[in-house]
């Protein structure tokens, strides 16, 4: 698959009831050395059944683009994640560790961080073999200030949520931007700025910025993660569920 049609699918996927796991590679047009390492581009979905893209015989919902990853590419009828929660998921997708070996085994709350300094993330190991390594969304393996941060874990660009707790608010006051912080203050309230617009924004723009070399995009979007009203009154995980609420 060409760079642009990366951009237009991963612009579509947000737009999409659900994204997919994945991973998508494609060749960086550059001459040299850029033209010998694939691009990697990994999408990861939050509480998505295997039968739920119409290209695992779901009906009812539209995934178009999803399917045509599918049509275009491989399957798995046999693949399985790592742990049986997010956050250890994550944590054996990041590190390549058998959950009885990683640092996360389940879903701790207001837990702070998991990986330290000896963890080994993908993203440590490409950057290593000459990749410039980004990511978006829901990390979960470590907070501000801790070892943990994606920024401290082989990624040179992050926008998203670190804790797990955050995650879940699509309409939040602030996302965890590298570093720092990319300060939403009233947007609980205004709904001006969908977290995951924003998200993706960030992504096309790490994509283009980098498409002439190496680079790792991991996209750990929450969706389509779902919260019941009385978990989420406020409705700032899914604003509506229409045309689907019956």
């Amino acid at each position: 698959m060409m760079p642009l049609e990366v951009l237009i699918m991963m612009k579509s996927l947000v737009v999409s009831i659900a994204c997919c796991i994945c991973v998508q590679t494609c060749f960086a047009q550059s001459e040299g050395k850029g033209a010998e390492k694939p691009n990697i581009i990994f999408i990861m979905a939050d509480d998505m059944g295997y039968g739920d893209p119409g290209c695992y015989g779901q009906k009812l919902l539209e995934t178009p683009n999803i399917d045509r990853l599918a049509e275009n590419g491989l399957r798995f009828t046999q693949a399985y994640a790592g742990g049986p929660v997010c956050t250890p998921s994550r944590c054996i997708l990041m590190t390549g560790l058998h959950n009885g070996h990683a640092a996360a085994r389940d879903n701790i709350p207001h837990y702070h961080t998991y990986l330290e300094d000896k963890d080994v993330t993908v993203a440590e190991v490409l950057k290593k073999a000459g990749y410039t390594c980004g990511g978006i969304g829901k990390w979960s393996l470590g907070d501000a200030g801790t070892v943990g941060r994606a920024t401290n874990q082989g990624f040179d660009m992050w926008l998203g949520y670190l804790n797990q707790d955050h995650a879940h608010y699509y309409y939040t006051e602030y996302l965890d931007d590298n570093d720092g912080v990319m300060d939403l203050s009233g947007n609980t309230k205004s709904h001006d700025r969908y977290s995951n617009d924003l998200m993706t924004e960030r992504a096309l723009e790490f994509i283009r910025d980098n498409k002439d070399h190496p680079f790792f995009f991991y996209g750990a979007y929450t969706l389509p993660h779902f919260s019941s009203h009385d978990e989420d009154p406020d409705g700032l995980t899914v604003p509506t569920t229409d045309p689907y609420t019956d």
